[in-house]
């Protein structure tokens, strides 16, 4: 045995030369593993002793991919490509024997041996499309002539790995092992023993030979939807493309210059930097590290509507038992119907088995008595939006639940403080702002009021990451981080609909910007008479005066905009423009013509603006927080990184003295400058690196 560098050395296991590669905690691919692979193939390949080698892995994974703290830095030699060449020309047999994950530069590495053997759990992938970027080590031009190209457009442009029973029957690998390394070392003696050739993956056509151009053009029709907006997934195409019609380096050679596109572009910054920022969300600097996490066995949710069916799907998930209380027989039966339903549906779509139906709806137990309660761990309150009722509601609860419970309230906005005031153990009442459907949505606004124990927040956070979601910690004020910044965007736009813009006008730039929706398509899908009562309307707002029409959205097929009944395709509301205008008109707002990016100024600048005032409170801990939420929770392009991220690359500058203009000719309290973002823009700061 001969130690290579600090995280590879050589072996002989007989004939067979084994390099082993030990850089915790993924085995990435570190400056030293590049060096050490390289020598370890130049040493084996020198030694008349051995016969073959064996690229094998330490720990619980296989190279899971590139050293992402050496991006945006010098890069240190070797380069990745010196140790894949010594793999791929090495005179002699090399078998990459791969465990747990070969992702990115690990699967465009283990492509580089001439044979590939795993065991059962391994998975395959390469994600680069989701740092906005494509494989630059030629996975763009192995894949497909490995997998054949319909599997590789599949795996390059949504970025999921495979397992290895898929793997081996696309020809990814060779043969699924059950000792890793036995296995491994025993195939490359058969190989050795029968002959076989050294197979490079480069030289290999059948699999993109003569393949149809129709492929490509029907599956970008596939995935446009998905893809919007997004130039990563495109850039992987065409380097499957250059694959399918040219030599192996002219196609090395487009994805090189496209990867340099993606690399220098925004697209890739932000995205790599939001895959930081959403890790950097789950740390609490101001809680010490020896915190406690609080054992959660069991929960309790109170309401199964919408919110408290789904919030109730997430423990049993993941096998945490629930008790599920509604007020009366009906809707505690409608609420576990639905339940039902969703899971049969995702059984249906293959996601999860008919057993798995079977055990999680036997994970929650319905119940008409809150005295069921009293053994949970943790409690979520899913009420409706009402202080009062959540205060008498955890005034109860405060009477039956066991000390040490945790109590959480599943507020969008309202006051936690005043909510823990109802209890006499405001320490253990925390906010849970789960977001619709909550089965779905990957984002949970925590916040914490001012008496919350630090145990039942490290508590909390750890139970969303168990229950699959991105916690972020905030603050308590109205709307906390997200729906505060909301209604900013939504103040503008119901006064531009009134200045001359049109709802499906604002929806457009919206839309185009990279969200889901705009504002008004999101209050049709919602509801527009949720919270609205025609007894007390009195036709003085917006939502008033299309309630009182008869507009209720997409459940009656008539609100900002008329729905078909078959498709449910919107189309623009002449009607409601014109009674949009009236209704300026008698509040006497001038009409006139509002460009396309006065509209995108005013929906977001306020939204910006806002963020900063936000982070001033110390509401969030940090920008990158605000862009987390944003991104998780309301469908913020992810490419742009998020409002905050987005406002510094439109330049701080720049948008200051847009928010100072909107000040001066429009009014209102959202459009006082922040002091921040002046000091900030004065400065030359960013807001997405600010810390409160």
């Amino acid at each position: 045995m001969a130690d290579l560098t600090e995280s590879v050395k050589l072996e002989l296991d007989g004939d067979v030369a084994v390099v082993v590669v030990d850089n915790p905690p993924v085995n990435a691919l570190s400056h030293h593993v590049r060096q050490g692979i390289l020598d370890g193939m130049t040493q084996a390949a020198a030694d008349p002793a051995v016969t073959a080698i064996v690229l094998i892995c330490e720990g619980r994974t296989f190279i899971a991919g590139a050293d992402i703290t050496e991006f945006g830095g010098a890069p240190k030699p070797p380069s990745l490509q010196a140790a894949q060449d010594a793999m791929e020309s090495c005179p002699k047999p090399v078998v990459a024997a791969v465990h747990g994950t070969a992702l990115g530069g690990g699967l465009e590495v283990a492509m580089c041996a001439h044979y590939r053997v795993a065991d059962a759990r391994a998975r395959f992938g390469l994600p680069e499309v989701k740092l906005g970027l494509l494989p630059g080590a030629g996975g763009t031009q192995r894949l497909p002539r490995v997998t054949g190209v319909p599997k590789a457009l599949e795996m390059m442009t949504s970025g999921e790995p495979i397992g290895a029973d898929e793997a081996l029957e696309c020809g990814l690998i060779d043969e699924i092992v059950t000792d890793l390394r036995g296995g491994a070392v025993a195939f490359a003696r058969r190989v050795v023993a029968e002959g076989r050739p050294l197979l490079k993956i480069r030289d290999r056509a059948d699999k993109v030979t003569g393949v149809d151009p129709q492929v490509f053009a029907d599956f970008r029709a596939s995935i446009a939807r998905r893809t919007r907006g997004f130039l990563a997934p495109e850039y992987n195409i065409r380097c499957i493309e250059a694959a399918a019609t040219k030599p192996f380096d002219e196609g090395l050679a487009v994805e090189r210059q496209l990867f340099g596109e993606l690399m220098s572009g925004t697209q890739s910054k932000a995205q790599q930097y939001y895959f930081f920022a959403e890790r950097e969300a789950a740390k609490v600097p101001d809680l010490p590290k020896d915190t406690p996490v609080l054992a959660v066995n069991r929960v309790g949710v109170l309401g199964a509507g919408t919110m408290g069916g789904g919030i109730a799907m997430n423990f049993a998930n993941v096998g945490i038992p629930v008790t599920l209380v509604e007020r009366d027989e009906a809707a505690l039966e409608r609420g576990l119907g639905v339940i039902r339903s969703n899971y049969e549906r995702t059984a249906a779509r293959g996601g999860i088995s008919s057993d798995d139906v079977v055990t999680r709806m036997g994970l929650i137990t319905g119940s008409l008595d809150q005295g069921d309660f009293a053994e949970a761990d943790m409690v979520v309150e899913a009420v409706f939006e009402d202080m009062e009722l959540k205060k008498s509601v955890f005034a109860a609860l405060d009477t039956i639940c066991r000390p040490g419970a945790i109590l959480a309230s599943n507020t969008s906005a309202l006051n936690v403080n005043e909510i823990a005031s109802a209890t006499s153990r405001p320490e253990a009442v925390i906010g849970t702002h789960f977001f619709s459907p909550a089965n779905v949505m990957k984002l949970l606004e925590v916040v914490r009021g001012d008496a919350t124990a630090p145990e039942v927040i490290s508590t909390t956070m750890a139970v969303a990451k168990q229950i699959a979601k991105i916690p972020v910690l905030v603050g308590v004020c109205h709307g906390f981080v997200g729906n505060r910044m909301l209604a900013m965007r939504r103040i503008e736009a119901d006064k531009m609909v009134l200045e001359g813009a049109t709802p499906a006008q604002i929806d457009r730039v919206i839309f185009d910007f990279g969200f889901p929706m705009g504002p008004y398509a999101m209050s049709d899908l919602a509801g527009l008479d949720i919270g609205w009562k025609a007894e007390t309307s009195s036709g003085s707002t917006i939502r008033e005066i299309m309630c009182e029409s008869g507009r209720r959205g997409q459940k009656n097929g008539r609100g900002y905009y008329t729905y078909d009944p078959e498709t449910r395709a919107a189309t623009p509301d002449p009607e409601v423009e014109q009674m949009l205008r009236d209704f300026g008109a008698r509040q006497g707002v001038a009409q006139r013509e509002i460009s396309d990016q006065e509209v995108l100024e005013r929906c977001l600048y306020p939204m910006v603006n806002e963020g900063a005032k936000i982070l001033t409170e110390r509401i969030a801990i940090r920008g990158s927080d605000i862009d987390v939420v944003w991104i998780n929770g309301y469908g913020w392009p992810v490419y742009t990184g998020g409002p905050m991220f987005w406002a510094d690359t439109v330049g701080l500058a720049e948008v200051a003295g847009k928010i100072a203009g909107y000040h001066d000719s429009l009014g209102g309290e959202h459009w006082n400058p922040s002091p921040l973002l002046a000091r900030l823009a004065a400065e030359g700061g960013g807001l997405h690196t600010h810390r409160s």
